[in-house]
């Protein structure tokens, strides 16, 4: 080994701060995803009715985004929603070969209860990852449109209002394609026993519900919005990434 060999800095003593943030967001936001998919097939009940408590983790994806969206620009965003999808589709595998081998009889968790609730459906999973792909790239152009409108100001409307469209879109389809489709499957289910009115009405009530709390949701995620800016600026000393040209216009 050279001087020169020794001397020279690690692949992480090069990762600069830009860097390590987008690792950090990257984190958080597959941790949030994985959770929201696991976990999201429990509903809750609440004043309004029963939602799915998936609606925990999941708005944290979509404020991340817009974060990564808003730094690392529209590439960077598109890049973090198909390491998401990658590793959602990780995570399907493996929870489907853990399913799959046969427990033991020391197992804390019976084998269909195992099936039930890790082993999942390939309709679930097909809802989420639609949903997750729709709803991320709307919310990836809708942001990218505000923020060129707007030459980068107004952090709120390009944050607030890309989230309020693409959560009709991922609420509709997950909504939809699983309770509609999936959970309704077993006729002695609590779907399954409805008429079929009867269990689209009590689907697309799920659905209002859902996106009205989605909706206050992304309003009171402002604050937290602004303040994750500031500190990645402030802090940080990390700059957004320059705004895109408005259609129809030359250069930013």
């Amino acid at each position: 080994m050279t001087d020169r060999q020794a001397e020279a800095p690690g692949p992480f003593a090069r990762m600069n701060a830009t860097h390590k943030l987008f690792v950090c967001l990257a984190a958080v936001f597959v941790s949030c995803l994985l959770l929201g998919d696991v976990i999201g097939g429990k509903t809750i009940p609440t004043p309004l009715g029963p939602i799915s408590v998936g609606i925990i983790p999941f708005p944290i994806t979509f404020l991340l985004t817009d974060v990564v969206n808003d730094f690392y620009g529209r590439r960077g965003a598109r890049f973090l929603t198909l390491l998401g999808f990658a590793m959602a589709v990780l995570a399907w595998v493996v929870l489907q070969v853990g399913t799959t081998l046969p427990a033991h009889a020391s197992t804390y968790f019976t084998q269909s209860e195992f099936e039930k609730i890790f082993g999942g459906s390939a309709q679930l999973f097909v809802a989420s990852m639609i949903a997750y792909l729709l709803g991320q790239f709307l919310d990836i152009q809708v942001f990218q449109f505000w923020k060129a409108l707007t030459r980068s100001r107004h952090l709120w409307l390009r944050a607030t209002g890309s989230t309020l469209l693409s959560q009709i879109v991922d609420t509709v389809v997950i909504n939809v394609v699983f309770w509609g489709w999936t959970a309704s499957s077993n006729p002695e289910s609590f779907l399954g026993k409805m008429a079929f009115g009867e269990r689209w009405s009590w689907v697309f009530a799920k659905v209002g519900r859902e996106y009205g709390i989605k909706v206050v949701v992304a309003i009171l995620l402002t604050p937290a919005v602004y303040a994750i800016h500031s500190f990645v600026v402030r802090v940080l000393g990390i700059q957004p990434d320059a705004h895109e040209a408005p259609a129809g216009r030359g250069g930013a």
